[in-house]
């Protein structure tokens, strides 16, 4: 277990034009301490609440999402692919592409590789790259096996899809192979609509993402309603169980060949990889969603490092004045600092007072502080509204 997985989180948030982080922790040997985070966690409880039943909710998850569940890091893959202790083979393809084993970089090691195999066949590192991608693709499938670990994606899945009918779909954008949504959707008995047929084999079609499920009346004196708890999950780098059997026919298997994986390795070659079938699809519909008008952005799990989406999401925040961006990073106070320059944006947003709220929250954390949104009867709602009001006056 990395110390990352380790390091206990302390919960914050930092609203638009806040100079400060406001704590979510209770200290219970401080009695005004106590009576503080309680007024935070309401405070951020309310953000959330409205922010979720906004016309549109989009969520985009990263590799965070996965880690709490067993999933790999990328220092993981890198001790999968190179090992701790690198094999004369192995230190042998990492001297020919002249990489500095010191820096523990799955992506740019691949990105190496990549970029020598297009200039000169070599088949020591066209075997080394073909067996990273199986490691890569086995390290990422197996962890499943214990389903007691996707206790939050189940927390997650739950509340965020108990929207009202007539608003639109949650939308789920995922850059991980795993299958952590799909399990702990299948788990609640949830309907997942992941752009594939439900006959068998289920085979990719983007035109499903466009239909829905109602639920059929037993008589015909009542109309059809829509399913409760339907989300829509693009998985914009691939999955595990998807093989591309080519000419543009990508299925469901349980376990593809490596060179069938319908997956967007870790490499810088991943931006033009995102803009082929069927990524290309699940780009253009990422793009799409962004910028529709009252959207709220959860962004979870995701460090900010894809260009390819990052550049997207930043662009909507200037130019869409009708979005709501929600960051939730358990390190973001440390970002803000020494993060890249979506980092550096996303700090000067905030102070400036956009729409941009920033949580210190690890993924299983965030998931709690997500509100029920039918915990509340319409009594109870309106209660809670009308002391708003008064709280504001």
């Amino acid at each position: 277990m990395t110390e990352e997985k380790k390091k206990a989180v302390v919960m914050a948030f930092k609203p638009p034009r806040s100079s400060e982080w406001k704590s979510l922790q209770t200290e219970e040997s401080n009695d005004i301490g106590v009576d503080q985070a309680r007024r935070n966690q309401d405070e951020l409880y309310n953000v959330l609440l409205s922010s979720l039943q906004m016309q549109h909710l989009v969520v985009l998850a990263g590799s965070g999402c996965s880690m709490g569940a067993g999933g790999p890091s990328m220092l993981d893959l890198w001790n999968e692919v190179v090992g701790t202790n690198p094999s004369d083979k192995v230190k042998s393809v990492i001297d020919t592409v002249r990489y500095d084993i010191t820096h523990k970089n799955i992506e740019a090691l691949l990105s190496r590789i990549e970029a020598s195999l297009a200039l000169n066949e070599d088949k020591a590192l066209e075997s080394f790259l073909n067996d990273s991608k199986r490691q890569i693709l086995e390290k990422c499938s197996k962890f499943l096996a214990n389903e007691e670990k996707l206790e939050a994606h189940r927390t997650f899945v739950h509340r965020l899809s108990r929207r009202r009918v007539r608003d639109q779909r949650l939308k789920i954008f995922t850059t991980n192979y795993d299958l952590c949504f799909e399990s702990a959707a299948g788990a609640l008995g949830i309907v997942v609509i992941d752009g594939f047929s439900f006959s068998y084999p289920r085979r990719f079609d983007p035109r499903f993402f466009d239909q829905d499920i109602v639920r059929r009346p037993r008589n015909g004196s009542e109309s059809a309603t829509y399913l409760e708890g339907v989300f829509l999950l693009y998985k914009l780098h691939g999955s595990v169980n998807w093989a591309n059997k080519g000419n543009g026919n990508v299925v469901q298997e349980a376990s593809p060949e490596p060179h069938e994986a319908c997956l967007i390795y870790p490499a810088a070659g991943k931006y033009q990889q995102s803009f082929r079938q069927p990524h290309l699809e699940l780009m253009a519909q990422y793009m799409a969603s962004v910028r529709e008008p009252n959207t709220c952005i959860i962004v979870t799990g995701f460090g900010f490092n894809d260009d390819h989406l990052s550049e997207p999401l930043m662009s909507a925040v200037n130019s869409n004045p009708h979005l709501r961006l929600i960051v939730v990073d358990p390190s973001a106070k440390e970002r803000l600092v020494d993060g890249n320059e979506h980092w550096g944006r996303l700090g000067e947003l905030n102070a400036q007072g956009e729409d941009v709220w920033l949580i210190s929250a690890d993924f299983n954390q965030f998931a709690q502080l997500i509100p029920d949104l039918r915990s509340l009867s319409p009594a109870d709602a309106l209660v809670k509204a009308i002391r708003g009001v008064a709280t504001a006056e």
